[in-house]
């Protein structure tokens, strides 16, 4: 299961942050730890804030991994299809409505 993550830090917490991130190795920053694979991470530095898409099959892992990251800033996380899957998804719904 794929699941999105977008988050904003406040301007009091930018810096901080910023120092953790470039603390950490190339390794350690793609480390969601185990069951947790990230797929891709976006950042918008000047607005603080970011989008990453996990793929995973434990919700509460990468609520684990979230939680690392949840002191410095604001976290929502909701699951995500790619295109194959909601296709699937699509043409139920469309047969459902009759359409």
């Amino acid at each position: 299961m794929k699941f999105m993550a977008t988050w904003s830090i406040p301007q009091e917490k930018f810096l901080p942050i910023l120092k953790r991130w470039i603390s950490m190795s190339p390794q350690e920053q793609a480390n969601a730890g185990d069951g947790v694979r990230i797929i891709g991470r976006w950042h918008d530095a000047g607005a603080r804030s970011g989008v990453a898409i996990f793929e995973s099959n434990d919700i509460a892992a990468v609520a684990r991994y979230l939680g690392r990251w949840n002191p410095y800033m604001d976290i929502s996380i909701s699951p995500v299809l790619d295109d194959a899957e909601v296709t699937v998804v699509s043409r139920h719904i469309v047969a459902d409505n009759d359409a």
